[in-house]
């Protein structure tokens, strides 16, 4: 939202929340919401709406309007109109949809009007194709997209949220984890889109980030799963590769695996994955050759990837989780001889009954080994108890 209002100051109070339905019900159908956001913001002009669209329409994507002042449909409410957005993506990229909000979704849906295109691509649904798709008279709007992608990334990512607790709010009811993971994620596409959340942003993955860069900077980098990989993934991973003796990873487009009420995260050229509590789905890969890929629950569940060999022999893991609350809980458990410390934000008032959900869902036969007023403060004695975690 800082990035729109940049761009456009007059935003109506009206949509002060759009970014939160776009997150909630992105995440809920296992769709990019983060790139359809920065397309929205180009289709409305930054909630401008100085095309034939208008802003009472809640048509944030411009279905059914065709030109020449027809202003196409019309949504009762802010967040009809983002799911209609999201479930047409998901119905370019090859997804069908059974109960469309939009009627132009239905009718594409209906005359197989995409068919031919999506059985002529050979690898993963990208973005760039998409774009390429859904507006074929412009030469420009994939790259108009990305360029509001880079500049969220580049300046307002890195930045102090300004209302963290939107993020709680579009997450409600769902538990966040993610592991501390000493491996570099594969490399992928840029330009991938209609596929996996975007890279996990939430004040735990990031407090864990920035913890890691200070105080381990003599160790190879760690990083949350998927997260933070924009701009040099790529050379990351060469570079990670090499040290470890083993050829590196071709930069590759991550493919569409959009599920019902939980999103997923396509990992490829990885060894194992493990999730809790949810077992990974494989699939085949055409752009693999056939090679199964293995996709895992990312909202709600814990994921790993299997880290290079030379770390195999690890004994502990240092993991994050989030009630959305700012006091943090180290819980201990060991696991087939593993010890896993687990920093999980609680609410204070709420502390013990989340501290025991939490250790009989993902944590059993855990307990509590320290309370802290932060989070930054939990993954110091963390590390301190884990080094390697």
């Amino acid at each position: 939202m800082e990035l729109l209002h940049s761009r456009n100051p007059r935003a109506s109070q009206r949509f002060d929340g759009i970014a939160t339905q776009y997150m909630r019900i992105g995440e809920e159908l296992g769709i990019r919401w983060d790139l359809a956001f920065f397309q929205m913001m180009l289709e409305t002009g930054a909630l401008s709406f100085t095309g034939d669209v208008r802003a009472d329409q809640n048509n944030f994507a411009g279905l059914g309007a065709s030109g020449g002042g027809k202003r196409g449909e019309r949504f009762p409410d802010i967040a009809t109109g983002v799911k209609a957005h999201l479930q047409h993506l998901m119905m370019y990229a090859g997804e069908h949809i059974d109960d469309p909000v939009a009627e132009r979704t239905r009718k594409v849906q209906e005359w197989g009007v995409l068919t031919d295109w999506q059985n002529s691509i050979s690898g993963p649904m990208t973005f760039s194709l998409i774009g390429q798709q859904w507006a074929p008279g412009s030469r420009s709007y994939v790259r108009d997209i990305a360029t509001i992608k880079d500049e969220f990334y580049t300046r307002f990512c890195n930045a102090p949220d300004p209302e963290p607790e939107l993020v709680q709010e579009a997450r409600k009811g769902r538990l966040t984890q993610t592991q501390i993971a000493t491996n570099v994620p594969p490399a992928v596409n840029q330009a991938a889109a209609v596929a996996t959340p975007e890279p996990d942003t939430s004040k735990g993955a990031v407090i864990a980030q920035k913890t890691i860069a200070e105080e381990r900077k003599e160790n190879p980098p760690r990083s949350a799963l998927g997260a933070g990989m924009l701009g040099s993934v790529a050379a990351t991973a060469k570079a990670a590769a090499s040290a470890a003796n083993k050829p590196a990873p071709e930069a590759q487009s991550q493919q569409v695996q959009s599920q019902q009420a939980q999103p997923a995260v396509t990992v490829l050229n990885s060894t194992e994955q493990k999730t809790a509590p949810e077992t990974p789905k494989t699939k085949p890969d055409a752009s693999t050759g056939g090679a199964s890929i293995q996709t895992a629950s990312v909202a709600g569940a814990a994921t790993q990837l299997k880290t290079p060999a030379a770390k195999s022999a690890a004994k502990c893991k240092v993991w994050t989780a989030s009630y959305g609350g700012q006091r943090a809980i180290i819980i201990k458990a060991t696991t087939d001889g593993t010890d896993n410390y687990t920093v999980l934000d609680v609410n204070e008032t709420s502390q013990k009954r989340e501290v025991e959900a939490y250790i009989a869902a993902y944590a059993k036969g855990g307990k509590q080994i320290g309370a802290f007023s932060n989070q930054t403060k939990a993954l110091d004695k963390a590390f301190e108890l884990c080094p390697e975690g």
